[in-house]
């Protein structure tokens, strides 16, 4: 397996890391980006840059994506590799998007039907996180594809989990995410209640993170949040409200009512409007700050 060519379609915070664990892995690696300063990065690295996006496909026995949204992986896809207008038997495309699941699992049969086997392998983790190999794969598609695939995750991660047929590993990041964003939004909440309450907010975050109200996002987020520290992002915020909102389709697809969802929408909502979207997700204390008149 490790003499596998692999493309990285994509190289920015996740991707970067992603791509450079392969290198360390004794994979090839061929990479690309529209933004260039991030692919002559990895080419530092030791990897290859791609002459043409439209000519990879033929050079390689795997793809993996790592892009902003479903509808870019779905424009990549098939503008930019023209994988349903040329196929290619054997190819595996791996992606590790956080995406809509009813497009991944489209998208994969669309792939099928021209000899490509797709994985929707969304990842549990921050940047930094990945940065030291600290995160988990949540995998959708055939079973036989993602054993074939391990070595790969494993050179990028802590843990592959096998969730289910394609678009399994999507809806498993998404409620991943919800916990994990509700998390996030409790922390936030008690840091300003203990501000208010004329609390040293640095001491009631250490008493939280030694108390049954433990969680890791604590460790994350909270001395951003303390400091407010939301740039550089270490996850950005548009990124999560763009999976909220995926979150909330699918609730409403499902019947299924996702009432505190709900209200963090509001929240992310108001904090993109003032121009915050590419501020750590730690933000959303700005929110409960101005909410409680705390500076």
């Amino acid at each position: 397996m490790s003499q596998q060519r692999i493309a990285f379609i994509g190289v920015g915070l996740m991707g970067h890391s992603m791509a450079k664990h392969l290198l360390s892995g004794g994979f090839s690696v061929v990479v690309h980006d529209i933004d260039p300063a991030r692919v002559e990065a990895m080419v530092k690295e030791g990897a290859e840059k791609a002459a043409s996006p439209d000519q990879i496909a033929p050079q390689v026995d795997v793809i993996m994506l790592s892009l902003p949204s479903s509808s870019i992986v779905n424009e990549v896809a098939r503008d930019s590799l023209r994988l349903l207008e040329t196929g290619r038997s054997g190819l595996i495309v791996i992606d590790a998007t956080t995406a809509d699941p009813k497009m991944s699992e489209e998208l994969a049969a669309q792939l099928r039907q021209k000899g490509i086997e797709m994985l929707d392998a969304t990842v549990s983790g921050t940047s930094e996180m990945c940065a030291v190999k600290d995160i988990i794969f949540m995998v959708g598609g055939r079973k036989e594809i993602f054993h074939q695939c391990e070595p790969i995750f494993a050179a990028m991660g802590k843990e592959s989990i096998y969730m289910g047929d394609n678009g399994a590993g999507a809806v498993t990041k998404l409620v991943v995410n919800l916990v994990l964003g509700l998390n996030r939004m409790a922390l936030a909440e008690g840091l300003t209640l203990a501000k208010k309450a004329g609390l040293d907010q640095l001491r009631a975050l250490e008493v939280l993170k030694k108390s049954a109200a433990f969680s890791k996002i604590m460790d994350q987020k909270g001395y951003r949040m303390v400091n407010r520290q939301f740039l550089p992002a270490a996850g950005k915020l548009a990124f999560y409200y763009k999976d909220v909102r995926l979150m909330l389709a699918l609730g409403a697809k499902l019947d299924c009512p996702l009432p505190l969802i709900s209200l963090h929408a509001q929240a992310l909502a108001s904090e993109v409007s003032k121009g915050r979207a590419e501020w750590d997700s730690a933000d959303i204390i700005s929110f409960y700050n101005e909410l409680a008149n705390l500076q």
